[in-house]
């Protein structure tokens, strides 16, 4: 197991784990997955997900015939972000931070679990909070079924 960097990069990964790479790359930073689920939706695409809860990491896997990182989701307290730990941030320092970096924020929705959700469309990516604080940030590029990212 090679050492991670925690560092969120939109549209392109997670440290040196990047999207577009197969679970061999993945595995060789973070390790055996904790918890493996494979969701299968009705037109048949497939996703698998690997489930590091002691690193607070997920990974998404897309692609019929590749299955490529496509998603990734955080919790981990030490991620960092345009040189920021984010979760020691508020909402408006992150679409402070976000706007500065030139993201436009798309939606703002309380989700049914209780978390406000704050998506930007423009980088792929969103951040929840739950009475103010940050608790997870999730943000993934478009796969196509040959496993390739596609441009957004």
């Amino acid at each position: 197991m090679k050492a991670l960097t925690l560092e969120i990069i939109p549209k392109k990964g997670l440290g040196e784990v990047l999207f577009g790479d197969t679970s061999e790359k993945v595995i060789t930073y973070l390790g055996q997955p904790e918890d493996v689920d494979n969701i299968e939706d009705v037109d048949g695409f497939n996703t698998v997900v690997l489930f590091y809860y002691e690193q607070g990491i997920t990974i998404f896997f897309e692609g019929r015939e590749k299955s490529v990182v496509a998603c990734i989701e955080t919790e981990n307290p030490e991620a960092v972000m345009y040189g920021k730990t984010i979760f020691n941030m508020t909402e408006e320092d992150i679409v402070a931070l976000m706007t500065e970096k030139g993201y436009e924020v798309a939606e703002i929705e309380m989700e049914t679990t209780g978390e406000r959700r704050v998506s930007y469309d423009d980088a792929m990516i969103d951040f929840f909070f739950l009475d103010g604080d940050l608790v997870f940030v999730n943000w993934g590029v478009l796969v196509n079924e040959k496993g390739e990212i596609e441009e957004i």
